[in-house]
């Protein structure tokens, strides 16, 4: 905003008052986007579009690590650190989820876990919410396809593999990753893997075919009966 007296300067002088107003502006906005970027969160939530699904956006984490490091403090410890989060699972990579897409990303996606000399067993976990488009069976028929492309030493364990290939699709967005020790930590379920191995086994048998039911970076409300949990996950 200008005073009057700025209104009734010449046009010379006012002409180098506005080039002193423009510099100042491009200081200010240097000093916003600085403030700005000084300003982002490790950790902000995303609207993920679909019920009783929180998405975590990190800045400067890696996910897998994260969460890793989360799992095995709790297994460890026999501590039940939440209450209403069901199961807490990592997103390291996102496309379309149309199969083109997915079959052109996950080729490069892979690489750090597959490509070889890199190896590993693995198994293919898939949950789709609010997507009806895209074939479970298909989705797993290629990414495995692909793994095995990678290095033909590969080989699918369904008991206890290596690493896990986590598929979540949401509407049309494919969220991926690869997590380690997916039986072990209990498929990620963070309020069975506080539980001892005796008291696991006969509250909730382990079946190493079904699919997860939350997403990473995306847990999930308690407020589900527990059969109400089975019936999802069978």
């Amino acid at each position: 905003k200008f005073s009057d007296h700025e209104e009734r300067l010449s046009g010379s002088d006012r002409e180098e008052d506005e080039d002193d107003v423009e510099a100042a502006l491009k200081k200010e906005v240097g000093q916003i986007r600085a403030c700005t970027e000084q300003k982002l969160r490790r950790f902000q939530s995303v609207e993920s579009g679909a019920n009783n699904v929180v998405f975590i956006r990190t800045q400067g984490i890696e996910p897998e690590n994260l969460v890793h490091h989360i799992l095995k403090d709790m297994h460890t410890t026999k501590k039940k650190k939440t209450r209403v989060i069901l199961r807490m699972l990592p997103i390291s990579g996102t496309c379309k989820a149309f199969m083109e897409d997915m079959k052109k990303y996950t080729e490069t996606f892979f690489e750090p876990w597959f490509k070889a000399p890199n190896k590993g067993t693995f198994q293919i976990i898939y949950k789709a919410r609010n997507n009806s488009h895209m074939s479970r069976e298909e989705v797993i028929k290629e990414l495995a396809g692909i793994v095995g492309s990678l290095n033909p030493e590969n080989k699918v364990d369904l008991n206890n593999p290596q690493y896990t290939v986590v598929v979540e699709i949401i509407k049309t967005v494919c969220c991926l990753s690869v997590v380690r020790d997916y039986v072990l930590f209990r498929k990620y379920n963070l309020q069975e893997v506080v539980k001892s191995n005796k008291e696991g086994t006969q509250q909730n048998p382990s079946n190493l075919t079904e699919e997860q039911n939350s997403n990473v970076v995306k847990p999930e409300t308690e407020e589900k009966s527990s059969k109400e949990v089975n019936q999802e996950n069978k």
